[in-house]
């Protein structure tokens, strides 16, 4: 499910997903957040010297903590970042493309130092959706030289929430044909013999490949040709529930969740 890979990725540095075969995959689905399993590669963030750095992000870097707008390249998501210092615990970090919000996430520390929860918003450039939720991480390894609490090594441990609208996904299928789309603008139509197709709404994806065999879907989504990310949705025999497994190229990551058919 490509929103809640973006989730994900908000949390890592993240990706999309579908499905299939008509009487199996046809329907909507909804991600059960109880299921989830984060990477167990930690997230990395650097705050020193007045600058910021997501480590472990796809699109990397450096901008200075004066919570100014400050352009960025490479990212096809956003333009500019802009990254304010609240107190050694919390700080705030704005994306934005073509002068509009794309995201804002507020991370906030423990008075231990131990866990942080991060709570974001993400605005569709497809339509007026707004995608809200906040994920709990716990610390891995503490930045010696960071000046901020924010500055080390988290896991996530946790969706603590995330509105409806970045869970749910609807697929329907017609001979070899799958189509996808999801309340946030993201789409597709594709053979579903592993034939490259357009991939709508998403500025990081161009292209999507499908290929469905029995109660199984794999679609591996690209970029300009390039590997971005994969994702496999196994129904299980009630029909009702299906596993993800997906893998991120562009951050070297993997997970799982179970979606619900609704």
């Amino acid at each position: 499910m490509k929103n809640l890979l973006l989730a994900v990725a908000l949390v890592a540095g993240s990706t999309p997903f579908g499905a299939a075969a008509q009487s199996v995959f046809d329907g909507t689905w909804k991600t059960d957040i109880k299921t989830i399993d984060y990477p167990a590669k930690p997230v990395v963030y650097e705050i020193k010297g007045g600058l910021y750095e997501c480590k472990s992000c796809a699109f990397k870097a450096q901008i200075k903590t004066d919570g100014k707008d400050q352009k960025i390249d490479g990212n096809p998501y956003a333009d500019t970042m802009a990254v304010k210092i609240v107190d050694e615990y919390h700080i705030e970090v704005t994306s934005k493309k073509g002068g509009k919000v794309v995201t804002q996430s507020k991370f906030a520390v423990s008075t231990d130092k131990n866990s942080m929860v991060r709570e974001y918003t993400s605005n569709s450039p497809n339509n007026a959706e707004v995608v809200k939720g906040a994920t709990s991480f716990a610390r891995v390894a503490y930045d010696k030289n960071g000046t901020n609490q924010v500055s080390g090594s988290w896991r996530a441990q946790k969706a603590d929430k995330i509105t409806d609208n970045g869970l749910k996904v609807t697929y329907k299928s017609e001979a070899a044909m799958m189509t996808m789309s999801q309340p946030t603008g993201e789409s597709y139509s594709a053979k579903t013999d592993g034939t490259d197709a357009p991939y709508k709404g998403d500025p990081g994806v161009t292209s999507v490949s499908v290929k469905v065999k029995k109660n199984t879907l794999e679609e591996n989504y690209m970029r300009d040709g390039k590997p971005v990310s994969m994702a496999k949705m196994e129904v299980d025999a009630t029909g009702k529930r299906a596993r993800v497994d997906w893998i991120n190229h562009l951050t070297k990551t993997n997970g799982n969740y179970t979606m619900v058919k609704q």
